[in-house]
């Protein structure tokens, strides 16, 4: 961040003598304490100091020069409560810069928003913008599928839940006992838990570990077996075929079994070849409408 101190700039640059001179100083004064490295300041120290920038901020007139020294440095110098609310997401390794960002904006909203006359420390304001903006990125930007608000706001609320209900109960909370805790559906539980599912999403070329061999993820997921297809339509017709009629099933035989033409079965049962064609569609549609209706 750059910042350009005001002129002229008192020294020493050492906070605990910025202090001492904001002591014999007021407020009130054309100019503020020039700090060259805001964001070593100890936490101690900026405190003070922070208190010292505000009451100076609030007499400014915003977009002037002195204004833009103290905002800019107010942030630098409370830069480590960022770090220290970025603590919890520490595991999420290289979205640490994000991280960073979005809670530095929560730190200049809360620089923005703070007004000394409450009569409360900086830091109870700060970290709750802080960590607000650092759940808003989360709850906006990490997830593979997106999904509506609502459902995100759910999933939350679902992991709280079973979280509390698992700790109650000693096992993994039912979709009833889930419904009844937040007082929702158990259809909104299945929903919520089945969005949760777009959360995270692994690639298929990530590599997996199986007894010491590393392998894509797409080698080890199964593929439509076509003969197995087969076997299920196989299975599911035999007992249809057993409540024809004889010649239905005679004709079925003949035609799929032996592989005759239909003028050959009308030849060999003494039919037309029309007719035999008529019969074999009333009865392939007949097959068809109760494999497909049947469980």
């Amino acid at each position: 961040m750059i910042r350009t101190a005001p002129a002229p700039a008192p020294a020493p640059a050492v906070a605990q003598a910025c202090i001492s001179d904001a002591r014999v100083e007021s407020a009130s004064q054309a100019t503020l304490p020039f700090i060259e490295s805001p964001e070593n300041v100890s936490p101690a120290d900026a405190r003070e100091l922070t208190r010292l920038f505000f009451q100076r901020l609030e007499t400014l007139e915003e977009g002037t020069h002195e204004y833009q020294y103290a905002r800019n440095t107010l942030i630098e110098m409370n830069l480590s409560l960022v770090r220290y609310a970025a603590r919890r997401f520490r595991s999420r390794g290289d979205e640490m810069d994000d991280i960073m960002q979005v809670g530095t904006i929560g730190l200049i909203k809360a620089i923005d928003r703070y007004e000394l006359s409450r009569e409360v420390e900086f830091t109870t304001l700060a970290i709750p913008y802080i960590t607000g903006e650092m759940k808003r990125f989360f709850r906006d930007t990490t997830w593979d599928v997106r999904v509506p608000r609502r459902l995100q706001e759910l999933r939350v609320e679902l992991a709280r839940a079973n979280e509390h209900l698992s700790s109650e109960l000693g096992r993994e909370a039912k979709v009833c006992e889930l419904a009844a805790h937040l007082e929702i559906t158990e259809g909104e539980v299945v929903e919520g838990q089945v969005a949760a599912n777009g959360y995270n999403a692994s690639s298929i070329d990530t590599p997996i570990h199986t007894d010491g061999d590393e392998v894509a993820l797409a080698d080890l997921i199964g593929e439509r077996d076509e003969d197995m297809d087969l076997f299920e339509n196989l299975h599911a017709l035999k007992p249809l075929l057993d409540r024809l009629a004889d010649r239905d099933r005679q004709i079925l035989e003949m035609r799929f079994g032996q592989e005759m033409t239909q003028s050959q079965i009308g030849a060999a049962l003494g039919l037309s070849q029309m007719h035999v064609s008529r019969l074999l569609t009333r009865c392939l549609n007949h097959l068809r409408t109760e494999m497909l209706t049947t469980d």
